[in-house]
């Protein structure tokens, strides 16, 4: 994140599933939209009310935006932090438009109403050569030479 650009964190529920799309250039882009909506206690009531929603369009990128796409559903309560970003253009009509963004940095499924799996895809590391891990006791090829444990 840059110098003078507004961070911000929402917690919503998202309103379809992650559009998931590639530039020319291969980059991978998921666009989606995250409705935040407040909830307040009516104490004459004594039932909690809805407030106002709003509604936050959103953008990941690359690794994020796939992974996104791969694992959030539309209704799915999210934890989103990134920063927002103004665009510009014009339209066939001559028409100036504008919007705001949030271009996510970290997106995550909230844990507060539900539970999630982690399915960590991390680089396996492959074996050290024979001999060489110093943490072989050599129990697993049936070597071991007393039941107590090598430390």
């Amino acid at each position: 994140m840059s110098f003078g650009e507004t961070p911000i964190t929402v917690i919503g529920n998202l309103t379809a599933d992650p559009e998931l799309k590639f530039t020319e250039g291969g980059a991978a882009l998921a666009k989606f939209t995250i409705a935040a909506t407040p909830r307040v206690f009516d104490r004459e009531s004594s039932q909690w009310k809805d407030g106002t929603a709003t509604f936050f369009r959103c953008a990941a990128w690359r690794q994020l935006a796939e992974h996104a796409a791969d694992s959030l559903t539309k209704g799915a309560r999210v934890v989103a932090h990134g920063r927002i970003r103004q665009h510009d253009w014009q339209t066939d009509q001559g028409e100036n438009r504008s919007m705001l963004v949030l271009e996510i940095d970290e997106i995550g499924a909230s844990v507060r109403f539900t539970t999630v799996t982690i399915n960590a895809k991390r680089p396996t590391k492959s074996a050290p050569p024979a001999g060489d891990n110093p943490w072989d006791t050599g129990a697993a090829a049936g070597k071991s030479e007393s039941d107590e444990p090598p430390f």
